[in-house]
């Protein structure tokens, strides 16, 4: 099954990509194409290559073959950091936060870095109050502002979470990648996690990597499912989960 989709209707797409270690092909002949304004899942059993397929699209990795094309241009030989300013921005499966400092600042260290300064310890009060104000929007967002002047260390996880999208935000993303968001979070926390994503995602692009079918099912327009670092099947949720060879991957797996 394609992707019908126009290269110019993607924000991001692929052509053969591919990944091999040492004879093993982690990601194999992958081609996607992920629309503007959509949420698209990348599933698979354990081992079928989700995060190495991340990790080539985000270019923390070089491809051993294909291309990535991001709003039509070619980045395959990009970087990280080159790629982040140009809006695709990734989140990682284990929330990144800077613990021992406030929720507020942990937003204005994300702000000054879009802005193109780094953060340094010392500086005054003054000098950080220019961010204050976006900051406190951003947190407002994601439902922290209450929360802006606590230590970070001392938040639940799901709102750790919460704080590491606040955090992605302040970085003006078109696109952002979600590693296993839902992950090591408590039953309570699954829902408004969950609504949060639905909620930033309203005027951006988001390609998420999830194990939760639940969470899928509930957020997502399109579902790449991998096999083996190869694309076994695409289409809307009802499409995949009654792909017969969908369901036979994921005999015993629980879906993971």
């Amino acid at each position: 099954m394609t992707n019908p989709a126009r290269a110019s209707d993607c924000i991001l797409r692929t052509e053969g990509l591919s990944k091999e270690f040492l004879g093993f092909h982690a990601v194999k002949n992958v081609s996607l194409n992920i629309r503007r304004h959509s949420i698209h899942a990348l599933i698979g059993p354990n081992g079928a290559g989700k995060t190495t397929c991340f990790n080539l699209l985000t270019t923390f990795i070089p491809a051993s073959a294909g291309r990535i094309y991001y709003n039509e241009h070619d980045i395959t030989k990009s970087d990280p950091a080159s790629v982040a300013i140009g809006g695709m921005v990734r989140s990682f499966q284990i929330s990144a936060v800077f613990g021992q400092m406030s929720v507020l600042d942990n937003v204005r260290v994300a702000l000054q870095r879009k802005a193109g300064g780094t953060f340094a310890f010392w500086r005054s009060a003054r000098v950080l109050e220019r961010y204050t104000g976006r900051a406190r929007e951003l947190l407002a967002a994601v439902n922290l502002e209450p929360y802006a002047n606590f230590s970070a260390a001392d938040l639940s996880y799901g709102r750790k979470r919460a704080l590491e999208l606040a955090t992605t935000l302040a970085l003006e993303p078109e696109l952002i990648l979600l590693d296993e968001p839902i992950a090591g979070l408590g039953h309570e926390d699954i829902g408004p996690v969950t609504r949060l994503i639905a909620q930033v995602a309203k005027d951006r692009t988001v390609l998420m990597v999830e194990h939760n079918m639940k969470v899928v099912a509930e957020l997502c327009d399109r579902i790449t499912v991998l096999q083996a670092g190869e694309v076994l099947a695409e289409g809307s949720y009802e499409e995949v989960s009654n792909d017969a060879r969908v369901r036979a991957a994921y005999v015993g797996g629980a879906h993971a």
